[in-house]
């Protein structure tokens, strides 16, 4: 397989590569990724969401994979070695530089204040959701495919039901939350590009 370059944060590494830490949770590693920003000044809503999506990419380059036993919250997750074509390139300041893309307002405008705002986009929202869109419909296909041939095991393999069942319910239910994030990024594109 072709090595590729992949970019990730340092510090997040860093707590991985821990003793003790070849399983997690969002949270314990959303924790202990908050301690080690000590003196910063942040959300612990942002570090979660920034903690979450570079485990979402883990998962996708088959580095770290859920727990057999599936849960709404508190999925556990394990580390797994590096694959082979991965050729890690570590950064500093990967969640700082996260915060950088997300415009705060200095002050919260009133209710009235903000139906009277025309909706503006810039090119860095768009760019964003360009690539929300990417990621959610990699995820879709994903777990399309993966439906897909759970009912096809099903079909060829009745006697796997009892043991195989659930994993299909589930792959299909993922695809459909899926398949309506990202038809709301579709749409939410189309109706930037209409007040443009």
């Amino acid at each position: 397989m072709k090595s590729a370059s992949f970019i990730f944060d340092r510090r997040l590494y860093g707590l991985l590569q821990e003793e003790g830490r070849t399983k997690f949770t969002i949270r314990e590693l959303r924790d202990a990724y908050a301690k080690s920003l000590e003196g910063m000044n942040f959300r612990i809503a942002d570090v979660r969401r920034y903690v979450y999506e570079q485990i979402r990419r883990l998962l996708r380059m088959g580095w770290v994979v859920l727990d057999k036993d599936r849960r709404v919250r508190g999925q556990v997750y394990h580390l797994q070695p590096i694959p082979a074509h991965l050729q890690l390139e570590l950064i500093d300041n990967g969640f700082e530089s996260s915060l950088k893309t997300i415009e705060v307002p200095e002050q919260e405008p009133s209710a009235t204040e903000l139906q009277a705002l025309p909706i503006k986009s810039s090119a860095n929202t768009d760019q964003q959701l360009e690539t929300l869109h990417k990621e959610i419909r990699l995820d879709f296909l994903s777990s399309m495919g993966e439906a897909e041939r759970y009912k096809l095991l099903l079909d060829e393999m009745p006697h796997l039901r009892d043991k195989v069942e659930g994993d299909y319910l589930e792959a299909r239910d993922r695809s459909s939350r899926l398949h309506g994030h990202l038809r709301a990024i579709e749409r939410t594109l189309k109706t930037l590009a209409t007040t443009q």
